[in-house]
């Protein structure tokens, strides 16, 4: 299901589950269960990090900028796990709402067919060896 998915689509569902981890580690805070906040805190860092690994660096400023508002809003989840503060963690999960509304209305407005999909730095650096196609391996 995710290979069927345009860039911009996979993007949202990072959003997605960013917020879901947002709800989670306050619920976890407000419990008392810090092991649990932690791990939540942990999985929103691995969020904002690759939303901020998927920046297109040629698509100008606001790609800088982006990044640097992911790298604030780690920085305050990194503070907010570290004092176990709920309102630090409140803060950057209205943040990271904002983006994900934008990105979501952005996604509404967007044109039906996508470009057509370039490869990220990581993949440009990647080799992959060719398969056969069409053979059969036999037991060795």
């Amino acid at each position: 299901m995710i290979y069927q998915k345009t860039p911009q689509q996979i993007t949202a569902l990072l959003y997605e589950a960013g917020l879901n981890q947002f709800d989670q580690a306050e619920t976890f805070l407000k419990k008392g269960n810090f092991a649990e906040a932690n791990r939540a805190m942990q999985k929103i860092n691995d969020i904002t990090e690759r939303l901020g690994a998927g920046l297109n660096y040629e698509a100008g400023i606001i790609a800088d900028q982006l990044d640097h508002v992911y790298n604030f809003i780690a920085d305050t989840v990194i503070e907010a796990n570290l004092h176990k503060d709920a309102k630090r963690l409140a803060d950057a999960k209205r943040l990271f709402q904002t983006i994900a509304d934008a990105w979501n209305e952005a996604l509404k407005h967007a044109p039906s067919k996508p470009a057509p999909r370039r490869q990220n730095a990581y993949e440009q650096n990647v080799f992959v060896e060719e398969q056969p196609k069409n053979t059969l391996e036999t037991g060795k």
